[in-house]
């Protein structure tokens, strides 16, 4: 049986807030794109905590993705040939699609599993990116990094650029075993999973 791990809004408060100071000094943001839906937490918390003095909060922008042929709702692994679907994503002829030509960019997703949702929303957004900058006829370089909450350490099945990882741009705040992550953004019963946190922690 797949082991179960229950992480709290206070923990995820307390991991972004612990990574902020290492993606401002390798990443230097101007903007973040969170994948839904477990991005979208992560990545409003950790705009309180790299705004600076003087300057303006770091844009949000969002994408939906799909995996679709998984295994069930018993476990985190999806079969060999899973497919990655948008449901949500940039309009490449959009001023958010031109907002990206030249900037640093932050993608935040909650956990890094098997990497094909990285790996997709990479190699998406960088194409995607490169085409809107031709036709807008600039040349400024868009670098892409990524954060997630928690990597698992486990063959993935998907790969980001060597280039990426070469220049660490990609961080975990944690790196945890093959195990099921319970986020607070998934309960139904918010005390419910509180206890079972808090259960896990008096071990």
């Amino acid at each position: 049986m797949v082991e179960k791990v229950y992480v709290t809004y206070n923990q995820v408060h307390k991991l972004c807030q612990a990574s902020a100071p290492r993606i401002l000094a390798d990443f230097k943001p101007n903007l973040m794109i969170a994948i839904g839906g477990g991005g979208y937490v992560p990545a409003r918390i950790l705009r309180s905590f790299l705004k600076q003095p003087g300057s303006a909060n770091i844009p949000i922008q969002a994408i939906g993705l799909s995996l679709y042929e998984s295994l069930g709702t018993d476990t985190q692994v999806e079969e060999p040939g899973t497919k990655v679907t948008r449901t949500q994503w940039l309009d490449l002829g959009s001023l958010e699609m031109a907002n990206l030509i030249g900037k640093n960019v932050l993608i935040v997703d909650e956990v890094d599993d098997t990497r094909t949702t990285l790996e997709y929303a990479v190699k998406e957004l960088e194409k995607d990116v490169a085409v809107a900058a031709k036709e807008a006829g600039r040349k400024e370089e868009t670098q892409f990094s990524i954060f997630v909450l928690h990597n698992k350490d486990k063959p993935k099945k998907g790969h980001l650029p060597k280039e990426m990882t070469d220049d660490n741009r990609y961080l975990a705040a944690v790196t945890v075993g093959d195990v099921w992550i319970n986020y607070p953004w998934e309960a139904t019963d918010i005390e419910e999973h509180d206890r079972m946190a808090a259960q896990q922690s008096a071990k």
